[in-house]
């Protein structure tokens, strides 16, 4: 999109960025669906993009939140901007690696829309300190999506692990693209990290807050971390299989410390916990290890040190299930190398299986690993239920139940699965004489009995 005069190229007028803006429109959507929950629907609207020509859409990770079942997601719709009119669509999961959510649009919407990689040009440099950038913004429904131009400066590019630039100010709609001043595609937006700022008022004195735009945002990463991914389209709606290490608690080993260890220029991450019977235990990796290389490469120097955390947690997150990941530790002052075969993840909260009990007032879902990490338990002593909702002025919420209680009896009868637990439960809602039941549940480090009484 260049003009080419007098054998130099001269860069782009200002006047032809309204003709770049209406066509690169075409790839932005935006997407709404319904959450359903014990009580009601909540609608949620998200902004997306076409990935390719069979109307793939990707939505950004925080689209959807992690203890969302992919039971409690319906009625999926596209619009297009300036358009009132809503096309139907598919759920197709959520990726492991990008943490994108993708979406199939029906096939008569696929003709309206323009692929992300329409923009690529080849040769394209990356953005660079001080670049001219700029993005597009969608309005609300009750606007019929209309978009809106953003235009800013880089401001800041980090790698975090994923290479990450941070504008001046708002640059678009999260989950929508960025472009150079020549049209040419160079990231994707991502949510806004917030701003902090002091509050003052007559009476009191500055209080720190934190503002979070969830219209716009001036982060985005750059194209060379969005192209290679957009083909990542779950295998099932669950985005299994999930692959898994078993290390817990990864934590930047202080300067000091790295210092000792003559690690000069290289990151290393100390094991808080290597977890019960994981692809990590097996393996051999213990607590206080200190990992200095991933699958043969020594850990990058990034910054701030937490982001070296993520980095190998998406290192992790390329490989499959079965795949074998060399780790290089330090234990003892010795080097140890230790080859990990990784497994599928158990059992995670989205996928968990829920039930309510309307008369009762609570939702309880099934015991998973993952809460028995958090509260130490052995995977022997992993039994009963975690209570998922309790709806307010419920007989449950006047026994004093709350959410995330860990109920181990009913009725004083231990209760060791989930189908004990709700078989149990089923049998007193349908009891319409009963005018109690007794549940032993712990919380934190407490445990106790909970009266609920029904009349």
């Amino acid at each position: 999109m260049l003009l080419l005069l007098g054998g130099a190229w001269l860069p782009l007028r200002a006047a032809d960025l309204p003709d770049l803006f209406a066509e690169r429109v075409r790839s932005c959507v935006t997407v709404e669906f319904l959450v359903e929950n014990e009580l009601d629907r909540q609608p949620v609207t998200v902004l997306g993009v076409c990935a390719d020509a069979n109307g793939t859409i990707i939505l950004p990770a925080s689209a959807i939140g992690a203890r969302v079942s992919v039971r409690q997601l319906k009625d999926f719709k596209v619009y297009r901007p300036n358009s009132a009119t809503a096309y139907h669509a598919e759920y197709l999961g959520q990726d492991v690696l990008t943490g994108w959510h993708f979406v199939r649009a029906e096939e008569k919407l696929r003709a309206e829309l323009v692929p992300l990689t329409a923009w690529v040009r080849a040769g394209t440099p990356e953005p660079r300190l001080a670049d001219e950038v700029w993005g597009i913004g969608l309005r609300g429904k009750d606007e019929d999506f209309h978009p809106y131009f953003l235009m800013s400066r880089v401001g800041l590019i980090q790698a975090m692990p994923q290479l990450t630039a941070i504008a001046a100010s708002e640059l678009g709609g999260p989950g929508l693209p960025v472009f150079n001043r020549d049209g040419a595609l160079v990231g994707l937006t991502l949510n806004s990290f917030g701003q902090n700022f002091l509050m003052f008022s007559h009476r009191e004195r500055g209080v720190p807050v934190v503002l979070v735009d969830v219209e716009e945002s001036s982060v985005f990463l750059l194209a060379s971390e969005v192209l290679p991914y957009l083909g990542r389209i779950p295998q099932n709606v669950l985005g299994r299989p999930l692959p898994w290490l078993g290390a817990f608690g990864l934590e930047p080993v202080a300067p000091e410390v790295a210092r000792f260890l003559k690690l000069d220029n290289q990151s290393a991450l100390v094991v808080s916990e290597v977890l019960e019977g994981s692809p990590a235990e097996k393996a051999g990796l213990k607590g206080r290890d200190i990992i200095v290389a991933l699958d043969g490469k020594p850990l990058p120097r990034l910054k701030p040190d937490p982001v070296v955390a993520t980095y190998v947690e998406r290192e992790v997150g390329r490989h499959r299930p079965g795949d074998e990941l060399p780790l290089t530790v330090l234990r003892d002052n010795q080097r140890l190398e230790l080859k990990v075969t990784l497994g599928d993840e158990p059992k995670i909260i989205r996928e968990a299986e829920r039930k309510y009990f309307e008369r009762l007032g609570f939702t309880v879902r099934e015991f998973l690993y993952g809460d028995g990490m958090a509260r130490r338990v052995k995977l022997a002593e992993q039994a009963g239920v975690i209570v998922d909702f309790v709806k307010s002025n419920s007989p449950a919420a006047m026994g004093g139940l709350e959410f995330d209680d860990w109920i181990r009896e009913i009725d004083g009868k231990e209760v060791k699965t989930y189908a004990e637990a709700v078989a149990a439960l089923a049998a007193i809602e349908s009891d319409q004489d009963r005018p109690e039941f007794v549940l032993l549940t712990s919380r934190g480090s407490e445990t106790a009995v909970r009266r609920v009484k029904l009349k």
